[in-house]
């Protein structure tokens, strides 16, 4: 039996810049009700780009809601209607100063699908070119920190890279490539 809820009303409770969060009242497959409250949120998309010495592309900033900097893939918010693929191109260039002749979809990532609509397109970057400089946002600080796959890969399994995007990223472009050779 596939497990469901109901929309049976909903109320907006705060609109901000970047998300807004909504409170549901639900109807439950045994007839119950309960009540969900949801952050609503575009989405996002990240590049792991690698570069001609086999470096992953990571870049270095601070996370205010963390209280630290993280080691990230290049990545950034969706504008409403934006193709993902559009957004990951985009962010790429202006985090690291890069192109890429394509971008491959490697998967979605949920990261907290229990309270939260937010869905980050993870792609490859193929065909890098260019070491151009950062057009980084009026509010945007960060470095770029070019690392060896595999160290990136013991960074992410150690917990030294704890950000969700950027693991699944580095891993799976890790798998591809020792599969393919």
């Amino acid at each position: 039996m596939a497990h469901f809820e109901k929309e049976l009303d909903r109320q907006e409770l705060y609109r901000g810049c970047v998300f807004t969060v909504t409170t549901h009242r639900v109807g439950l497959e045994d007839g119950g009700e309960s009540r969900r409250d949801v952050v609503n949120h575009n989405g996002g998309a990240c590049v792991a780009a690698v570069d001609e010495e086999g470096r992953i592309l990571l870049v270095r900033q601070y996370r205010f809601a963390v209280g630290r900097e993280l080691l990230e893939l290049p990545a950034g918010k969706l504008e409403p209607g934006e193709d993902p693929r559009t957004a990951a191109a985009r962010e790429l260039t202006e985090e690291t100063g890069r192109t890429a002749a394509s971008l491959v979809k490697l998967t979605e990532v949920l990261p907290t699908p229990a309270y939260c609509t937010e869905r980050i397109y993870v792609y490859e970057a193929q065909g890098l070119s260019g070491a151009g400089e950062q057009r980084l946002d009026r509010d945007e600080f960060l470095d770029v920190v070019p690392v060896p796959l595999e160290r990136a890969v013991e960074m992410v399994l150690s917990g030294e890279i704890t950000d969700a995007k950027t693991q699944v990223g580095v891993l799976m472009v890790a798998a591809k490539r020792r599969r393919s050779g």
